[in-house]
């Protein structure tokens, strides 16, 4: 009860740093929801009825915290081709369909959907929108409405556009295109102008100012009408109770039609990814690592939907843009998204008619900005450094976004991936037998530098995912996570990329995520994301340093030692050590030595068995040479296997005065008596205060390691300072 007060009383005091954040997201929300319904060929009123339902709804009933919703940038074109085919009575009945398909898909706990869609494909389709909105747009910020059939046709008229401007004759056209460039430049510049006053307002609420100030200095103070050409000037902005009266007839008469289905499953998928996407993306930014529940969210979603259409509005999806400015601005809690809408709704209330005075190519210049940052040059050069093959997969579901439709773009950018994957692991049969794994096995460590341990085996890609990302999510974030690639052949990007998110979320969290095994993997480009596969020398793939790789050299550099990541065959003076008496090295890399070699830390493959019996092992061990003899022995921690061993006649030596010792360790060597003799007080008390390693001698040099896997960093520190102290109590 105490913890629900606490709550609640945290509620209220969070209250007016949320208002204003909802103030501040309304500032943007109203001219980009006039603007997107607008691009969508829908009265401009829609993209607001969007923005207040969804806020009213989504912040009651959802599972997100920080989230805003509203129209969004994705459904443009869909929503566009809905109007055009089915009319706008027919398009507010789709979009109700689709609403009811979203809930349906929170029903069924689809939130991870977004999971199985590849992250370069998901981009190109983003791209696609982008240059959609950005194409059409273009010609109505310049002052020159046309029609073209596809997409594409109006990229290319944008040159002509240009050129035409200096040719128009009707100075009013003239002034709707300074407008409009006037207006991308705000939105260009305002993040380049520093100074905290003037950031106060939102680039597009500037927009919205001065555009209505312009329209009042031309009627009080020059007393003339607006020299913008009327065409271009923003109309069918009603008033409450004209939108009341309004209420828009879904027409369901196209229930049975194809291109209605068509347009109900564009909605859905579209809405259903953006969302997903955006929540995914606004948990990593809020202050207090929430997650959401997806799944929720979608019938809240679906919910808002399916009352936005019935009130003649568009489709409500979670925005990655106004979620940013709410974070950024101090939103805590849904309270924020509830208040964006009810500011909306007093602009509409009060402001209805100086909403008119906005031009037309002034709210486009919004939506071409927005256009240029979803399909930006800088966006193909990162995926470029990614690896050829993202580029790819970026430009045909690009291609096929724009010369047919989303649903055909991302359906050809799933089968693109696949066909990648396909060619670069050569063997049809050896893909097809693993491409539904990983096998995932996940187990709480209960001592060592980690708290949990995940090994992944086999292939690990897009297609599967899931499997992966539902034992990750049980773990908490503040707890240390290691997840080992090195039984896995096959890691595709956006595994690698989403990986990286949990790195980022641990991180601020307290935890620590690391990745480790793939440093035998060959991936195209040097890039943390890049698709990593286990074929030595294969075609396009390259022996570029992991990030794990990467630390190693820093590692190096930070202790004055030397760094080697080749494989290398020079393993024969560990032949002499009883752990590799009945073992086949394969190689050893990875090595962090000093200049003499005395000091030798190193990942290594090795095997156990032949045949069916084969076992490949990779862990991490550190080599010391000594200056000294010793007797040769093996020190290891005491558990069941070394009790069996004493059965078999293998027999504990005791070390006299240190009954704790000889509980805990299991040692074992055959002369006994040069044992005890070099097992001193301090070596006793040594081992006894620190972690438990395997230790084995050969007489002159020490072998030690900790599990049999590869270690990661902190696990790596820890060795290395270990041996070093180590080495320091024996000579």
């Amino acid at each position: 009860m105490s913890s629900r007060k606490s709550n609640i009383a945290k509620f209220f005091a969070s209250l007016p740093k949320n208002i204003f954040s909802g103030f501040v997201v309304s500032l943007i929300a109203l001219p980009l929801g006039l603007g997107l319904a607008m691009a969508s060929e829908a009265p401009p009123i829609a993209g607001i009825i969007a923005a207040v339902v969804g806020g009213l709804l989504v912040s009651i009933l959802g599972g997100s915290h920080v989230t805003i919703t509203g129209p969004g940038n994705g459904l443009v074109g869909v929503i566009l081709v809905a109007v055009t085919t089915l009319g706008l009575e027919g398009a507010y009945a789709a979009i109700i369909f689709s609403g009811i398909l979203l809930i349906l898909l929170g029903f069924l706990r689809m939130g991870k959907l977004a999971d199985f869609f590849p992250s370069s494909a998901i981009q190109g389709m983003l791209a696609a929108i982008g240059l959609i909105i950005l194409g059409k747009q273009f010609h109505i910020m310049m002052g020159n409405k046309i029609a073209r059939e596809g997409s594409f046709d109006y990229l290319l008229e944008i040159p002509n556009t240009i050129i035409g401007v200096f040719s128009y004759d009707d100075m009013g056209l003239v002034y709707a295109a300074l407008v409009g460039v006037v207006s991308l430049a705000i939105m260009v510049l305002y993040s380049k102008i520093r100074n905290k006053y003037f950031h106060l307002i939102p680039a597009p609420m500037w927009i919205v100012l001065l555009s209505i100030g312009i329209s009042y200095y031309y009627e009080i103070i020059v007393v003339e009408p607006n020299p913008i050409h009327p065409n271009y000037m923003l109309t069918g902005i009603p008033d409450i109770s004209a939108i009341v009266s309004e209420i828009p007839n879904p027409n369901f008469t196209l229930l049975t039609s194809l291109p209605f289905w068509t347009s109900v499953l564009a909605l859905t998928l579209i809405s259903s990814i953006e969302s997903l996407l955006s929540i995914k993306a606004v948990d990593k930014l809020d202050p207090q690592k929430r997650r959401s529940n997806v799944n929720r969210d979608l019938k809240a979603l679906g919910l808002a939907t399916v009352g936005s259409g019935f009130l003649g509005g568009l489709n409500v999806v979670t925005v990655i843009a106004r979620s940013s400015v709410n974070v950024n601005s101090g939103g805590s809690n849904r309270s924020s998204n509830f208040s964006h809408a009810l500011f909306l709704i007093l602009f509409i209330s009060l402001f209805s008619t100086q909403l008119s005075r906005i031009p037309l190519p002034a709210l486009m210049a919004i939506l071409v900005y927005t256009g240029y940052k979803l399909a930006s040059p800088t966006l193909i050069r990162k995926i470029f450094s990614i690896g050829k093959e993202q580029l790819i997969i970026f430009f045909v579901t690009l291609f096929m976004t724009l010369f047919v439709d989303l649903i055909t773009g991302i359906a050809a950018g799933v089968v693109i991936t696949f066909l990648i994957h396909l060619f670069i692991n050569r063997s049809f049969s050896l893909f097809f037998r693993n491409v539904l794994k990983p096998n995932v096995l996940m187990y709480r460590e209960s001592s060592g530098e980690s708290d949990y341990y995940v090994s992944v085996k086999h292939f690990c890609s897009f297609l599967n995912f899931y499997k992966l990302k539902n034992k990750l999510d049980a773990i908490p974030e503040d707890k240390d996570v290691v997840v080992d690639f090195s039984l896995c052949e096959f890691v595709d990007h956006t595994v690698m990329e989403s990986l990286s998110s949990y790195q980022e979320v641990f991180l601020k969290k307290g935890g620590h995520f690391e990745v480790i095994g793939l440093d035998l993997h060959g991936a195209d480009s040097a890039h943390p994301f890049a698709l990593r596969r286990m074929i030595p020398g294969f075609g396009i793939l390259k022996n570029n340093l992991t990030k794990r790789q990467t630390t190693l050299q820093e590692i190096a550099d930070d202790f004055r030692i030397k760094y080697a990541s080749e494989k290398t065959k020079e393993y024969h003076f560990l032949d002499s050590f009883l752990f590799f008496r009945t073992k086949k090295i394969d190689s050893i890399y990875n090595k962090l030595y000093d200049v003499d070699n005395t000091f030798e830390l190193f990942d290594i493959h090795f095997s156990e068995g032949e045949f069916i019996a084969k076992e490949n092992v990779r862990t991490t061990m550190l080599h010391i040479k000594l200056d000294r003899t010793l007797p040769e022995f093996t020190l290891d921690r005491e558990g069941f296997l070394e009790k069996v061993y004493a059965f078999a006649g293998f027999k504990d030596i005791p070390i006299k005065n240190h009954s704790d010792f000889s509980k805990r360790f299991y040692l074992l060597g055959e002369d006994a008596e040069a044992i005890q003799r070099f097992f001193t007080d301090d070596i006793v008390h040594f081992f006894e205060s620190n972690p438990y390693y395997h230790v084995e001698s050969n007489g002159s040099n020490l072998l030690l390691f900790g599990r049999e896997r590869i270690a990661g960093i902190k696990e790596i520190k820890s060795l290395y300072d270990f041996g070093k102290r180590l080495r320091e109590v024996i000579q």
